[in-house]
């Protein structure tokens, strides 16, 4: 599809070019063995039409003209049938010579010219000589940037050591672009050697053999231990591979290939067909790992085959057509700003041929806004000095280690760009197990329990203790190094900032102020663009800190088995029993009466009916009389009742005093997440809180359980609920209403060590990781550390140090929050405080009525004492 939509643009432009109403119309001319440069100009004009809110609905118009490579004659054949036809700008990607040619007549025209600089046989590119404009008005801008290749190689080879190397060039390249290199190479000092590589490349090195002597060859194979090579990518396989066959080459051997444009495919070629070591420098550009925005620069949407790296259409475009496509963009930027101010000039047709012909009166004020301009496009960001240059450039300088699949290992070990310069490390000598005489410099952050200071002595350094500080002794002993260690200035892990530096001790590794950095340090992918990580020694995972709810003490907890309701309920049945049991036996005591039966029944009053109905109930027995059949229903449907009701008091009884409901709603992230009630966070512009706001922006991400996560975390840009350092949360969390998301290690240590084993820790496990030892970017410590952790690993040494620093049996338990626990095998004296509450009341309450009673009887007695003296008499007299 994507080839039948190419096919198709040329059509579709040459109907544009035709429109009578447009007013944006501009004019390229391109080599013929330019084989991308059309189909992606094609491209960037189709991408931008499609936009209608960037030109205001107007369409960008084009005429493309080709030319001969190196042919300036036709160039400016070609240019002015373009100015003839009327342009705005003319935007060119050919060689130095036909560029040359153009910049005098755009000059002299005032048309402004974007120029996009090609390689010369996919040689390494050098800077093109401009003749200056007799007016003093430079309408050229140079679309690629100048040519920094001396400047990284120079920093290269301070960085290597080099005292004495060779260079070798291909017959294309322009030997007027390493001047400046030898220049400042003599100035310190170097001993630098030229030599010329012709495209037969087999006879150069069947020469050799010919012309020279086995002494002189001898010499040559040490000069060839450190060489550079400005040659094409394709050249240098050729001459490394020769180098090895005639036995020119050897382990010890050190190649670095300088060009801008390699890709992955042809490195990997490089790096197979070499013996020794290997290093490459080429041009990058900043990539964009958001899907979302890869593709859209300046509210401009970029056709998905140039901007997406998946799609595979980047592997196969050079640097030029990267830099055509922002030329084209560059050009939208101006038209549009011309547009929003109304400043608008009419193209002219311009008529080169006549001598007479004036400058188009538009052209500087174009130019003027294009050099205003600044966009972000596919080589990251575009704009033009005074000069007319493009000062944003970077590079990267891959290489091969010493390991054991020598040569073959290609991996980044530093970058460089014009603004920060070098960054990295290339140290190259090999390094063995023993490290004795080595002294390291260590950053660290205090950070329990990895990193904590000891108990010091007065006038000594500073000294330290932890699973950190452990695993760092264990390997100075078997490596025998010694290392100083100080901590970092702010405190922190390390965060890019704004302006692309990085603080804390990722900082202080770049700035080269320390060789290693360690403590509770994450390794993440945004660290590792910049630092070396050594192997994992420790799993990582966030976990939660939070309070653990008080035990509430409930002296009546004999009544939680039932609810309410059925206490009430229970209680409103004894009665209605009891008064059923009465009616039935007053019943059956007329009956016996009618029929002159004499029956005695205990309850033959109310009171005793009920009696018998509470001592059923409570099962201790009670006479009852049952001789009706109603009498023995009523009876047996209350033994049963009271049989199932006090089986099921006794079941939950027993479960609501042995269990231990310390009962809390958030388990998990989840719950966290659902809740509103208890607020939560984590240290501001942390790993963690990164994390959080990755996942919580990410609009690809289905579970909704991140974006509410981070919704409640980056409230406030994280001033609200986020912490300034891990010891400020786990003193908030341990006050109580404040869950504190952390490092899982941190958090569990935390909550072993509370005096008052107050927290605990919980989630269900997110964001695995690992901590790491950092150390600075291509640094020749890394593999050697690896292999001692792995070491340890496979010994149990680290399982050993991570029991020691996180016990699993101690005074706290971490588990206790998580999992319904017993209090103890006794049930303690809270749990049957209601039972002996409820005997008191009821023993006060029988001594009260006793007393009462005394009373009443005591009274009667009184009372009915003198009328029995009375009677006596009486009946004594009478007898």
């Amino acid at each position: 599809m994507e080839v039948l939509m190419f096919c198709l643009f040329p059509w579709i432009f040459q109907c544009l070019s035709v429109r009578a109403d447009s007013i944006i119309h501009i004019g390229a001319i391109f080599e013929e063995n330019a084989v991308k440069d059309d189909e992606i100009f094609q491209l960037a004009v189709s991408d931008l039409s499609l936009n209608d809110d960037i030109l205001q609905s107007e369409k960008i118009t084009y005429s493309i003209k080709f030319i001969e490579a190196n042919n300036p004659f036709q160039a400016v054949q070609e240019a002015c049938d373009l100015m003839t036809q009327g342009i705005l700008a003319l935007v060119t990607s050919t060689g130095c010579a036909s560029a040359n040619a153009l910049q005098s007549l755009t000059d002299a025209m005032h048309i402004p010219h974007i120029f996009v600089q090609r390689n010369t046989g996919a040689s390494p590119r050098t800077v093109c000589q401009f003749n200056p404009s007799p007016e003093g008005e430079e309408y050229t801008l140079a679309a690629r940037p100048p040519v920094r290749l001396n400047d990284v190689m120079l920093k290269l080879i301070t960085e290597l050591r080099w005292r004495k190397f060779i260079v070798f060039y291909d017959s294309d390249y322009d030997i007027r672009g390493l001047q400046g290199f030898l220049d400042q190479a003599s100035r310190l000092g170097l001993d630098v050697s030229l030599q010329k590589v012709d495209r037969n490349i087999s006879r150069v090195f069947a020469s050799l053999f010919t012309s020279m002597k086995t002494e002189e060859l001898n010499r040559y194979r040490d000069t060839l231990r450190r060489a550079i090579l400005l040659l094409s990518p394709r050249g240098a396989q050729s001459f490394i591979s020769e180098a090895v066959e005639t036995n020119l080459a050897s382990k010890d051997s050190h190649w670095v290939y300088v060009n801008e444009e390699i890709n992955d495919a042809e490195i990997v070629e490089l790096v197979h067909s070499a013996i020794g070591r290997i290093t490459v420098i080429r041009q990058i550009f900043p990539s964009i790992k958001d899907n979302n925005i890869r593709c859209v620069r300046n509210n401009h949407r970029i056709a998905s085959l140039p901007c997406d790296p998946q799609e595979g259409y980047l592997q196969m475009l050079q640097v030029s057509n990267l830099y055509l496509y922002d030329s084209v963009l560059m050009l939208a930027n101006a038209f549009h700003r011309k547009l929003e101010d109304r400043k608008w000039h009419s193209m002219a047709s311009l008529n080169c041929m006549r001598k007479s012909t004036k400058p188009w009166n538009g052209g500087r004020s174009m130019l003027d806004t294009i050099k205003k301009g600044r966009i972000t496009g596919l080589t990251g960001i575009m704009e033009f000095k005074e000069d007319g240059t493009n000062p944003h450039v970077q590079f990267e300088i891959l290489g091969t280690s010493y390991s054991e699949t020598f040569g073959k290992d290609v991996r980044r070990l530093a970058t460089w760009d014009s603004i920060k310069g070098f960054n990295g490390s290339l140290q190259e000598k090999p390094l063995n197990n023993d490290l004795q005489g080595l002294t390291l410099k260590v950053v660290t952050v205090l950070e329990e329990p990895f990193v904590m200071v000891a108990e010091n002595i007065l006038g000594q350094p500073k000294r330290y203790k932890g699973f950190s500080i452990e695993i760092m002794d264990e390997l100075s002993n078997r490596l025998g190094f010694k290392y100083e260690i100080y901590q970092a200035p702010d405190g922190k892990y390390g965060h890019q900032l704004s302006n692309g530096s990085w603080n804390g001790m990722i900082g202080e590794l770049i700035n080269k102020r320390a060789d290693i950095a360690i403590s509770a340090i994450t390794i993440t992918p945004e660290r590792e663009n910049v630092v070396d990580f050594t192997k994992r020694y420790l799993d990582y995972s966030v976990g939660i800190l939070i309070k653990k709810p008080e035990e509430r003490i409930n002296i009546f907890s004999l009544f939680a088995p039932f609810d309410f309701a059925v206490w009430t309920c229970i209680a409103a049945v004894i009665p209605v029993v009891g008064v059923l049991i009465f009616v039935l036996n007053r019943i059956q005591a007329v009956r016996a009466q009618s029929s002159s039966q004499t029956s005695q029944s205990t309850s033959s009053t109310l009171y005793s009916a009920i009696w018998i109905v509470y001592g059923a109930f409570v099962q201790q027995g009670g006479e009852s009389a049952a001789n009706s059949v109603a009498m023995r229903i009523v009876m047996g449907s209350w033994w049963l009742f009271t049989l199932i009701v006090c089986s099921s008091y006794t079941a939950n009884l027993a479960a609501f005093l042995t269990v231990s409901r310390m009962d809390n709603p958030i388990r998990t992230f989840q719950d966290l997440a659902k809740q509103m009630d208890l607020p939560y966070g984590t240290v501001k512009d942390s790993s963690v809180y990164e994390y959080f706001k990755s996942k919580g922006t990410n609009t690809l991400v289905q579970d909704r359980t991140f974006a509410e996560l981070w919704r409640t975390i980056g409230k406030n840009n994280g001033s609200d609920n986020c912490v300034s350092s891990p010891s400020e949360g786990i003193r908030k969390a341990k006050r109580g209403n404040y869950a504190f998301l952390w490092d899982v290690t941190v958090v569990e240590y935390a909550a072993l060590t509370d005096d008052e084993c107050s927290v605990a820790v919980t989630g269900n496990t997110i964001s695995s990781k690992g901590y790491g030892i950092a150390l600075q970017h291509g640094s020749p410590y890394r593999d050697i550390f690896s292999q001692r952790i792995l070491e340890f690993q496979d010994s149990g040494r680290l399982d050993v140090l991570k029991e020691k620093w996180w016990p699993r049996t101690g005074r706290c338990d971490l588990n206790s929050h998580n999992n319904a626990q017993n209090d103890g095998k006794a049930l303690k004296l809270h749990s049957f405080a209601g039972v002996f509450c409820i005997l008191a009341i009821g023993l006060l309450l029988a001594c009260l009525v006793a007393a009462l009673e005394l009373w009443w009887n005591s009274n009667r007695c009184r009372q009915d004492s003198p009328k029995e003296v009375h009677n006596y008499y009486s009946y004594y007299i009478k007898g």
